[in-house]
């Protein structure tokens, strides 16, 4: 891989970061709508775009397998509960402590890949986890009120999105192209938020409606990003970036929602941060 590539590779996927970071923005910006309405909003914007795009290209989905449609299934509802968990979090706390949350999902990763990849962590990958989790701790600050409930759906929007990444990894592995992974999450999602969403339908009101057409468009914006810098680059060489979306995020909240994390967020910011860049060296060192 050439250092042309490598630079194109990070421009993505700081495009992805910017793109997740609006997203929550817009989630954010929609109000008090339910959230199954929200995520139906991102998830069948998403669903249109990569159905295109699939068409485009034209995959054979015929060749999937058995075995890779269960993995799907599973993929799509870990996923599913993964957006639910995020977007709740993003509507009841700071929208940058939310997003640091959501990035606990490669340190899950780690410790899924071992239990569904048979994959054994190493020494370094042990203490990058057990220590990100520490800084994790800063950002929820356990206590008895409703904060640290809404904190810890966060944190199970984490491990939800480490188990798809870990089911996306082995399916991958298995010839399932990327995009029809994220079709069929998306539509999964869309169809399973209709029956939810009938139960407490709130009408958006316009401006309501340009903000969950916004969080969709941005939604799909990142999710293509990503995938076009992992073409470009291995994810050991650039994904650290990605975690730019904490800085998105936390600048987008400040100027549009009036948010600035407290001194402990921060702490657990830099914690996890750290332990990622610190695993992304490690793991190029290695390789």
């Amino acid at each position: 891989m050439n250092n042309y590539n490598k630079r194109i590779g990070i421009l993505y996927i700081l495009g992805a970061a910017f793109g997740f970071a609006l997203m929550g923005l817009f989630v954010r910006l929609a109000g008090e709508l339910p959230t199954f309405e929200k995520v139906f909003s991102r998830n069948s914007v998403a669903t249109v775009v990569a159905f295109i795009m699939l068409i485009r290209s034209g995959y054979n989905w015929e060749n999937i397998g058995r075995k890779n449609w269960v993995l799907l299934l599973l993929r799509s509802s870990c996923g599913f509960i993964g957006v639910i968990c995020n977007f709740y979090a993003i509507d009841h706390m700071n929208i940058a402590d939310a997003s640091i949350l959501n990035k606990l999902s490669p340190f899950f990763a780690i410790l899924l890949s071992f239990i569904i990849l048979q994959e054994k962590p190493v020494i370094m990958d042990i203490l990058t986890t057990v220590v990100a989790f520490i800084g994790a701790i800063f950002v929820v600050k356990p206590s008895a009120n409703f904060a640290f409930v809404v904190a810890m759906i966060g944190v199970m929007g984490g491990l939800m999105a480490g188990i798809a990444y870990a089911l996306v990894r082995k399916m991958t592995g298995g010839g399932v192209k990327g995009m029809f992974i994220v079709f069929f999450f998306s539509a999964f999602s869309s169809i399973c938020c209709i029956p939810l969403m009938a139960m407490n339908f709130i009408m958006p009101s316009p401006v309501q409606f340009i903000m969950l057409l916004g969080s969709g468009f941005s939604a799909m914006v990142g999710q293509i990003c990503i995938t076009k810098a992992y073409t470009y680059a291995p994810a050991k060489e650039i994904s650290v970036y990605d975690y730019t979306q904490v800085i998105y995020s936390a600048l987008l909240g400040f100027i549009f929602v009036g948010q600035m994390p407290d001194v402990l967020s921060f702490i657990g910011y830099i914690i996890i941060i750290s332990m990622a860049v610190l695993k992304w060296v490690y793991n190029n060192k290695v390789n």
